[in-house]
Protein backbone atom coordinates (compact mmCIF):
# COMPACT_ATOMS: atom_id res chain seq x y z
CA UNK A 1 0.00 0.00 0.00
CA UNK A 2 2.84 2.39 0.83
CA UNK A 3 4.41 1.78 -2.60
CA UNK A 4 1.11 2.59 -4.29
CA UNK A 5 0.76 5.84 -2.36
CA UNK A 6 4.34 6.83 -3.17
CA UNK A 7 3.87 5.99 -6.85
CA UNK A 8 0.67 8.05 -7.00
CA UNK A 9 2.36 10.95 -5.23
CA UNK A 10 5.28 10.86 -7.71
CA UNK A 11 2.84 10.77 -10.62
CA UNK A 12 0.91 13.76 -9.25
CA UNK A 13 4.12 15.73 -8.75
CA UNK A 14 5.33 14.93 -12.25
CA UNK A 15 1.97 15.84 -13.76
CA UNK A 16 1.73 19.11 -11.85
CA UNK A 17 5.33 20.24 -12.35
CA UNK A 18 5.64 23.00 -14.94
CA UNK A 19 8.07 22.48 -17.78
CA UNK A 20 11.18 24.64 -17.52
CA UNK A 21 11.69 26.52 -20.78
CA UNK A 22 8.12 26.18 -22.06
CA UNK A 23 7.36 27.46 -25.57
CA UNK A 24 7.20 31.24 -25.80
CA UNK A 25 5.25 33.04 -28.50
CA UNK A 26 5.50 36.66 -29.59
CA UNK A 27 2.47 38.93 -30.15
CA UNK A 28 2.18 37.64 -33.75
CA UNK A 29 2.02 34.01 -32.57
CA UNK A 30 5.53 33.17 -33.75
CA UNK A 31 7.55 30.71 -31.65
CA UNK A 32 10.69 32.12 -30.04
CA UNK A 33 13.89 30.25 -30.83
CA UNK A 34 14.47 27.55 -28.18
CA UNK A 35 17.77 28.74 -26.75
CA UNK A 36 20.03 26.15 -25.14
CA UNK A 37 18.03 23.27 -26.62
CA UNK A 38 21.29 21.32 -26.94
CA UNK A 39 21.38 21.22 -23.11
CA UNK A 40 18.05 19.36 -23.12
CA UNK A 41 17.60 15.58 -23.22
CA UNK A 42 18.93 13.99 -26.40
CA UNK A 43 16.37 11.46 -27.64
CA UNK A 44 17.79 10.11 -30.87
CA UNK A 45 19.71 10.70 -34.06
CA UNK A 46 18.91 9.48 -37.54
CA UNK A 47 21.14 9.49 -40.61
CA UNK A 48 19.74 10.26 -44.07
CA UNK A 49 16.18 9.45 -42.97
CA UNK A 50 13.43 10.04 -45.53
CA UNK A 51 9.69 9.40 -45.23
CA UNK A 52 9.31 9.00 -48.99
CA UNK A 53 10.66 6.59 -51.63
CA UNK A 54 13.34 9.15 -52.49
CA UNK A 55 16.56 9.78 -50.55
CA UNK A 56 16.51 12.78 -48.21
CA UNK A 57 19.77 14.13 -49.62
CA UNK A 58 21.26 14.03 -53.14
CA UNK A 59 24.17 11.69 -53.90
CA UNK A 60 27.04 11.83 -51.48
CA UNK A 61 25.46 14.41 -49.16
CA UNK A 62 24.49 13.28 -45.67
CA UNK A 63 22.18 14.69 -43.01
CA UNK A 64 21.78 13.78 -39.36
CA UNK A 65 18.50 14.48 -37.56
CA UNK A 66 19.08 15.02 -33.83
CA UNK A 67 16.07 15.22 -31.51
CA UNK A 68 16.07 17.08 -28.19
CA UNK A 69 13.29 17.68 -25.63
CA UNK A 70 13.02 19.55 -22.33
CA UNK A 71 13.97 17.49 -19.25
CA UNK A 72 10.58 18.16 -17.63
CA UNK A 73 8.76 16.69 -20.63
CA UNK A 74 10.85 13.53 -20.37
CA UNK A 75 10.12 13.26 -16.63
CA UNK A 76 6.38 13.54 -17.31
CA UNK A 77 6.58 11.01 -20.15
CA UNK A 78 8.36 8.53 -17.90
CA UNK A 79 5.40 8.66 -15.50
CA UNK A 80 2.56 8.71 -18.03
CA UNK A 81 3.65 7.59 -21.52
CA UNK A 82 2.37 10.91 -22.92
CA UNK A 83 4.05 14.22 -23.76
CA UNK A 84 2.72 17.06 -21.57
CA UNK A 85 1.40 20.41 -22.70
CA UNK A 86 4.40 22.68 -23.24
CA UNK A 87 6.57 19.96 -24.80
CA UNK A 88 8.96 21.07 -27.52
CA UNK A 89 10.60 18.36 -29.60
CA UNK A 90 13.48 20.02 -31.45
CA UNK A 91 14.66 18.40 -34.67
CA UNK A 92 18.12 19.69 -35.51
CA UNK A 93 19.23 18.88 -39.07
CA UNK A 94 23.02 18.78 -39.21
CA UNK A 95 25.24 17.96 -42.18
CA UNK A 96 27.36 14.84 -42.19
CA UNK A 97 30.72 14.17 -43.76
CA UNK A 98 32.83 11.10 -44.40
CA UNK A 99 36.21 12.76 -44.88
CA UNK A 100 37.84 14.65 -42.03
CA UNK A 101 40.52 14.37 -39.40
CA UNK A 102 41.44 10.70 -38.98
CA UNK A 103 38.09 9.26 -40.16
CA UNK A 104 38.53 6.56 -42.80
CA UNK A 105 35.03 5.00 -42.86
CA UNK A 106 31.55 6.02 -41.86
CA UNK A 107 29.89 9.40 -41.44
CA UNK A 108 30.21 11.97 -38.65
CA UNK A 109 28.30 15.16 -37.84
CA UNK A 110 29.77 18.49 -38.83
CA UNK A 111 29.28 21.92 -37.30
CA UNK A 112 26.86 22.97 -40.04
CA UNK A 113 23.23 23.16 -38.89
CA UNK A 114 21.07 22.81 -42.00
CA UNK A 115 17.77 23.53 -40.32
CA UNK A 116 15.84 23.51 -37.07
CA UNK A 117 12.23 22.39 -36.69
CA UNK A 118 10.14 22.26 -33.54
CA UNK A 119 7.05 20.17 -32.79
CA UNK A 120 5.15 21.95 -29.99
CA UNK A 121 2.36 20.62 -27.79
CA UNK A 122 0.04 23.43 -26.77
CA UNK A 123 -3.65 22.56 -26.58
CA UNK A 124 -4.63 26.23 -26.14
CA UNK A 125 -2.94 27.34 -29.38
CA UNK A 126 -3.28 24.44 -31.84
CA UNK A 127 -6.18 22.33 -33.12
CA UNK A 128 -5.25 18.75 -32.27
CA UNK A 129 -2.85 20.06 -29.61
CA UNK A 130 0.34 20.15 -31.72
CA UNK A 131 1.97 22.65 -34.07
CA UNK A 132 5.06 22.63 -36.28
CA UNK A 133 7.57 25.43 -36.71
CA UNK A 134 10.62 25.72 -38.95
CA UNK A 135 13.32 28.22 -38.04
CA UNK A 136 15.40 30.30 -40.42
CA UNK A 137 18.26 31.22 -38.12
CA UNK A 138 17.28 32.26 -34.61
CA UNK A 139 14.46 34.66 -35.47
CA UNK A 140 10.95 33.70 -34.27
CA UNK A 141 9.25 31.13 -36.52
CA UNK A 142 5.73 31.16 -37.90
CA UNK A 143 3.45 28.18 -37.50
CA UNK A 144 3.67 25.86 -40.51
CA UNK A 145 0.18 25.90 -42.08
CA UNK A 146 -2.08 23.00 -41.06
CA UNK A 147 -2.40 22.07 -44.75
CA UNK A 148 1.29 21.03 -44.79
CA UNK A 149 1.95 17.30 -45.14
CA UNK A 150 3.76 17.06 -41.78
CA UNK A 151 0.45 17.24 -39.86
CA UNK A 152 -1.24 14.38 -41.76
CA UNK A 153 1.95 12.29 -41.71
CA UNK A 154 2.41 12.65 -37.94
CA UNK A 155 -1.29 11.94 -37.36
CA UNK A 156 -1.10 8.76 -39.43
CA UNK A 157 2.32 7.50 -38.37
CA UNK A 158 3.17 9.02 -34.98
CA UNK A 159 3.51 6.36 -32.31
CA UNK A 160 2.49 8.57 -29.36
CA UNK A 161 0.57 11.87 -29.37
CA UNK A 162 1.39 12.43 -33.10
CA UNK A 163 5.11 12.19 -32.32
CA UNK A 164 7.56 9.77 -33.91
CA UNK A 165 8.34 8.15 -30.58
CA UNK A 166 9.00 4.93 -32.50
CA UNK A 167 12.39 6.48 -33.35
CA UNK A 168 13.24 7.33 -29.71
CA UNK A 169 14.67 4.06 -28.35
CA UNK A 170 14.61 5.16 -24.70
CA UNK A 171 10.99 6.43 -24.82
CA UNK A 172 9.28 3.71 -26.87
CA UNK A 173 9.51 1.02 -24.13
CA UNK A 174 7.92 3.48 -21.69
CA UNK A 175 5.04 4.16 -24.07
CA UNK A 176 4.57 0.44 -24.56
CA UNK A 177 4.54 -0.04 -20.77
CA UNK A 178 1.74 2.53 -20.41
CA UNK A 179 -0.12 1.32 -23.51
CA UNK A 180 0.06 4.73 -25.21
CA UNK A 181 1.55 3.51 -28.50
CA UNK A 182 -0.96 3.55 -31.34
CA UNK A 183 -2.14 -0.03 -31.81
CA UNK A 184 -0.78 -0.44 -35.34
CA UNK A 185 2.68 0.70 -34.23
CA UNK A 186 2.80 -1.11 -30.90
CA UNK A 187 4.34 -4.31 -32.21
CA UNK A 188 6.88 -2.87 -34.63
Amino acid sequence: MTRLVLALAALCLAAAAPIAQPPRFDAAGRLDYPTNYRDWVFLSSGLDMSYSAHPAMPGGTHMFNNVFVQPGAVAYFRHTGHWPDGTMLVLENRSGASKGSINQHGVFQTGTVMGLEVHVRDAAHFPGGWGFFSFDGSTPARLIPRSASCYACHQAHGAVDTTFTQFYPTMLPIARHYGTVHAELGTK
